[in-house]
């Protein structure tokens, strides 16, 4: 953390390095995306930096403004709307610092090596598909076709063909296709709870219905301890608060129900890269798209572990070896570092794999894992799709 507050105090803008006096926020994720992507394909050596809450006034004196330290939370993930937007994928850190009694954020943007960086996908009508930006010196440049040019020529000196690159899942052979068992999501712990609480609904309403209410209280004590256990107590709520509570269940038992997908029933998926050529593929990454569905389940993180009655967070250092998953309506998004790929042995994509649990109503069914590697001296990304079977 000294380095880095040692670069805020030091440095100047520059082409490798950006103030702005205000966090971007969630209002600002379209001057991040731009300027990410400027430092990005920024022609310096080494790390690049955006310092938020440092700014210079008119005398060129560097001002510091603390940064809400909600800002720090993960909302916005700025990490998860690169990988999301910014292609080939982008290595950021963001982390607080405290200088000069003021605490300040630093983005730490490093392994710059696959230039050029583009916009992946539209983000709005002024940053679409294909958009590229360029730092020099303390400004930031939309990229044009001549400039865009030099690089990729730049990066097709001494590069080599995709086509030596065979990515699947392990074994005897890499496969193209890989089978997933299905479970039963009725076992889901909030699903049994919500379960247990819509039969009690169903009582009480109707015994309601039938006139009966003198008995509805007796009938319900019953009822409750035959469904909870004579150990837990009874406790007098209307039909309108018994529904009321069924909707806050998953909320509730939301490390309940991640113990249940990515622990006692996950599925590992790992998968394997091999470098069939005669050259090391240089600093590599893996960018994985699947369609998301509600019985399909993918681990964002690992799950908490359960400890008496409650559920602890794993180590930092587990975490970090987790692959970086992004969870969309309509998409599950993943992003690995492989770093250097020599030629020979096939060798694993993720530290951890990743964790994955299919619902029955999938039975049957097959999706689609479309891929693309990048890396430094890759002529072209290497793309596929790969099959999983449930």
């Amino acid at each position: 953390m000294n380095r880095l507050a040692r670069i805020v105090r030091s440095s100047t803008p520059s082409s490798g390095a950006l103030f702005r006096r205000q966090a971007y926020g969630r209002a600002g994720v379209q001057e991040f995306l731009r300027d990410v992507m400027a430092l990005a394909n920024a022609s310096v050596e080494g790390p690049r930096y955006i310092v938020v809450g440092a700014a210079f006034d008119a005398r060129g004196r560097k001002r510091m403004t603390s940064i809400d330290r909600e800002d720090f939370s993960g909302k916005p993930a700025y990490q998860a709307l690169a990988n999301d937007h910014i292609e080939p994928p982008v290595r950021i850190r963001y982390k607080p610092v405290t200088v000069e009694g003021e605490l300040v954020g630093v983005f730490e943007i490093s392994d710059c090596q696959d230039r050029p960086y583009m916009m992946r996908i539209d983000f709005s009508d002024t940053l679409r598909r294909g958009d590229a930006y360029l730092r020099i010196n303390e400004s930031t440049v939309k990229m044009g076709r001549r400039q865009l040019q030099s690089l990729f020529e730049k990066k097709f000196q001494d590069s080599v063909s995709a086509a030596n690159i065979e990515i699947g899942f392990p074994g005897d052979i890499i496969h193209k296709q890989h089978r997933l068992p299905v479970c039963s999501f009725e076992k889901l712990p909030s699903a049994v709870a919500s379960a247990k609480l819509s039969q009690l609904v169903q009582l009480k309403s109707g015994l309601q219905a039938t006139g009966t209410s003198g008995s509805t209280t007796m009938v319900a004590r019953l009822t409750h301890a035959r469904l909870f256990g004579s150990d837990s107590p009874y406790e007098h709520r209307t039909a309108e608060e018994l529904q009321s509570e069924m909707r806050e269940n998953e909320r509730r038992y939301s490390d309940h129900d991640k113990h249940f997908l990515f622990e006692q029933h996950a599925n590992n998926v790992q998968l394997v890269v091999h470098n069939q050529g005669d050259e090391t593929i240089i600093d590599a990454s893996l960018s994985l798209v699947l369609p998301n569905h509600d019985s399909f389940h993918v681990a964002d993180r690992l799950p908490k572990l359960p400890q008496d009655e409650s559920f602890v967070d794993r180590t930092p250092g587990e975490q970090s070896e987790y692959p970086s998953v992004s969870l969309h309506p309509d998409s599950v998004q993943i992003t690995a570092k492989l770093g250097d790929i020599p030629p020979g042995e096939p060798i694993q994509v993720f530290v951890t794999p990743l964790r994955v649990c299919v619902g029955a109503a999938l039975k049957g069914r097959r999706i689609g894992v479309q891929y693309s590697l990048f890396a430094q001296n890759l002529r072209t990304p290497a793309k596929g799709t790969l099959r999983l079977l449930f």
